[in-house]
């Protein structure tokens, strides 16, 4: 005779829905705290303080300082691949959809910058906790897979002109994206201009889409 599993009971349903907004909450404020003072600087006592939980728990939850930052990393990368995932390009010509590709790399870099933060913090680590995680290593990128059939869809139809690397492309997107949030400050003290000033994220936006265009469509001098 076959058993059947038992539905949980109501206490045991709002205790599940407990534990998972406590260790969400804990994530938010780990993220902010991490972004806020580094894996260094940041204190496991610091976040229990700001959240509804004690130290101990937080190491039930996560095993300790290590894993807890791990954790907040794979949460990060894993917003951004979701996004990559929920991309729609396939009724644009290859122009049109590498640059929305393009302009969702450059909006979520904007709006997540403690996301830029602990990319920064992590490689001043060299890598260390996102090499020691299964679930980075198969995260992966989506937006590679995309960016592969772009690219062969503009050479097929005689757009494209580059013969052009999908992680090449990647690279030099999330490299303005990125330089642009992570180096504002620094920028902006020795320039004076604001990378991330309201009135100029559309003449970014505009030129990040205007370059890579521009490099796939480039005119090669031949041999």
């Amino acid at each position: 005779m076959t058993s059947v599993e038992e539905p949980a009971r109501p206490g045991e349903r709002e205790r599940v829905r407990d534990a998972a907004r406590t260790q969400a909450e804990i994530l938010d404020v780990a993220t902010q705290e991490f972004a806020r003072a580094g894996y260094d600087g940041a204190r496991v006592d610091e976040i229990a303080a700001r959240t509804r939980t004690t130290k101990r728990m937080i190491y039930y939850y996560f095993g300790g300082k290590e894993q807890l930052f791990t954790t907040v990393l794979e949460r990060a990368y894993t917003v951004i691949r979701e996004a990559e995932q929920e991309l729609d390009v396939e009724h644009l010509d290859p122009v049109a959809a590498i640059r929305r590709l393009a302009e969702v790399t450059f909006d979520h870099h904007e709006q997540h910058p403690d996301f830029i933060r602990l990319v920064s913090i992590e490689n001043i680590h060299e890598a260390h906790h996102i090499a020691a995680s299964e679930k980075l290593g198969r995260i992966g990128s989506p937006a590679l897979d995309v960016i592969r059939r772009i690219l062969a869809e503009g050479r097929r139809s005689g757009l494209f002109t580059a013969e052009v690397d999908a992680v090449d492309l990647h690279a030099m997107i999330s490299s303005f994206c990125f330089f642009r949030v992570s180096n504002r400050h620094t920028f902006g003290a020795l320039f004076g201009r604001d990378l991330v000033d309201p009135a100029q994220r559309t003449h970014y936006r505009t030129m990040l889409g205007d370059m890579v265009i521009a490099y796939l469509t480039a005119e090669r001098a031949s041999d």
